[in-house]
């Protein structure tokens, strides 16, 4: 597909739904002295500080309860008054990180929240770039108002929105009843990602943002959500940018690691022992066969229970999926809008550190058997265990192996294929002595976690552990979030004040390598040997 065609049926890039709601916009903004705006539902007041004004707890959607549990989001409607938008709203459901057996949060979760900046762009009090943040947390946890975007609002005068989605398997379920009922299926948590950015176009404009310039961006499982929607048909119009971090884990190695499945394929069989098909699901929650009725009727900690120690993924549904983001990408039948794609270079360091018992050298088969299932032989004889190995040489190796093979190799393939299309810029983060992960309590590990997964995140969101960076961190993070608000901005990342990031391209592939204190470029060749694609992972 050529650049700037879409695929048969995508929509046009401002949906008509856009007019009726900048109709709605008041002629004044809010402001620190008045923070009270009109949204398609109603007033509503934020709460000021030094440089931002935060709405916390905006319902976006109505509540996916009672028969409305496992059906597409539906419209909030209105509410009377003002709303207090000072405090955020429930989480989705989700085991609690302190205690496997527990759940926590209510399904009534479909919230979100924007933050704007004060004082530095007081002339076109409409036309700040907006970003959508996706939060991660393996489609199973996290909410939108863990991520506090103070840095990105304040130090790239852009709005930020964070919101909610629907989680485990009431957000990500394939059965096959649920899905013969008519409706579009499966992807409830993707299609409550859609209706926030939906609900941003229709409504962003009364906080001062600029309704035909929003980026969405999102790290792990919200990397894996940007991807999905770069492919989703559903989704095409709802953005202008797209910022994947971390999220290539699925969809982009087809051959060892099927995880977006057709949709019959998810109700039936699934992929054991990674992912368990939506009857056994069903079971596992407590209901028979086929009875949509137990289902809807079941406690949402039972639901929540029934996926195990699993990770859900979006499938193949044909309305809101079409093709798999790799299949997707590789045809050009996706959402063409620039990118920013990329990884961290010891990603999988943070999962082997998770692992309690830490591993022995003992482990060594058992875990690659784990980790890789039928490949686990073909990628032990590519990271051989030592004859006489250190203390935590399995767990060095498994960390290696799992950033080549599950993060760092399928990212490159989705860089490969979108730079066909669509302009690229591909990053690698390196910070070897990233602040460690705070929340929830992270394991004592006994090896360097280096530049593990989600250490990124911090270096963009005020996470709590700026006191902790020193000033090269410091600088790195400035220079971060000037190329991740410059690309919202103006749909590329370069600016005066900052390093030149050049485009990704095959012939190149040329990266940005952050690395405190100053990013520089990466050659492709370098990060291609080093992480073993072309040698290896893409041959499998």
């Amino acid at each position: 597909m050529k650049l700037n065609s879409k695929p048969p049926g995508f929509r046009a890039a401002i949906p008509c739904g856009l007019i009726f709601a900048l109709a709605l916009v008041p002629a004044a903004m809010a402001s620190p002295s008045d923070p009270v705006i009109l949204t398609q539902s109603g007033r509503l007041q934020g709460t000021v500080s030094t440089a931002t004004i935060t709405y916390l707890g905006i319902p976006y959607a109505a509540a996916p309860v009672g028969a409305q549990r496992w059906m597409p989001p539906q419209p909030y409607g209105t509410w009377t008054g003002i709303l207090q938008a000072t405090t955020a709203g429930s989480e989705c459901p989700q085991v609690s990180p302190l205690n496997s057996s527990l759940v926590v949060g209510k399904e009534d979760c479909l919230f979100l929240n924007v933050y704007t900046p004060i004082g530095k762009n007081t002339t076109k009090p409409h036309n700040r770039a907006v970003m959508v943040w996706i939060h991660g947390g393996g489609l199973t946890k996290g909410a939108g108002s863990e991520f506090n975007p103070t840095p990105l609002v304040e130090g790239g005068d852009v709005i930020v929105v964070t919101f909610n989605y629907r989680l485990g398997l009431l957000g990500f379920f394939a059965e096959q009843q649920l899905d013969a009922e008519g409706h579009p299926a499966a992807n409830y948590g993707l299609m409550d990602q859609q209706f926030a950015l939906k609900w941003a176009q229709n409504n962003i404009a009364a906080f001062g943002g600029d309704p035909t310039r929003i980026t969405v961006f999102g790290e792990s499982a919200g990397g894996l959500s940007v991807y999905s929607q770069l492919a989703s048909p559903t989704a095409a119009g709802l953005f202008t940018g797209a910022i994947a971090q971390s999220g290539a884990y699925g969809g982009f190695s087809p051959d060892y690691r099927p995880f977006i499945l057709p949709i019959t394929t998810a109700e039936s069989t699934g992929y054991p022992p990674f992912i368990l098909s939506g009857a056994a699901y069903a079971t596992a929650a407590g209901c028979p066969t086929g009875d949509t009725t137990c289902l809807r009727a079941a406690l949402a900690s039972a639901v929540i229970l029934a996926l195990g120690p699993r990770t859900p993924y979006p499938v193949v549904d044909g309305t809101v999926l079409a093709e798999t983001p790799g299949d997707a990408f590789a045809s050009g039948n996706f959402n063409q809008v620039p990118v920013i794609t990329g990884n961290n270079h010891d990603e999988y360091r943070y999962f082997v550190g998770q692992m309690q018992p830490a591993l022995t050298n003992g482990d060594y088969n058992s875990a690659f058997d784990k980790t890789f299932g039928s490949i686990a032989a073909s990628v032990e004889a590519e990271y051989p265990l030592l004859i006489a190995p250190p203390a935590n040489e399995t767990e060095i190796l498994l960390a290696t192996a799992g950033t080549d093979g599950i993060f760092v190799c399928p990212a490159r393939r989705a860089e490969l294929s979108l730079a066909n299309y669509v302009p690229v810029w591909a990053y690698e983060f390196d910070d070897p002595n990233a602040p460690p992960p705070q929340s929830p309590p992270y394991p004592a590990v006994d090896f360097p976690l280096l530049a593990y997964h989600s250490a990124d995140v911090q270096y963009l969101f005020d996470k709590g552990t700026f006191p902790d960076m020193n000033s090269g961190q410091l600088s790195l993070s400035a220079s971060m979030v000037s190329y991740w608000t410059e690309f919202a901005k103006k749909a590329n990342p370069n600016s005066t004040s900052q390093p030149h990031w050049p485009p990704f391209n095959a012939t190149a592939e040329k990266r940005q390598f952050f690395s405190p204190p100053t990013p520089t470029v990466e050659p492709g060749s370098a990060f291609d040997t080093f992480h073993m694609c072309s040698s290896y992972w893409d041959t499998l």
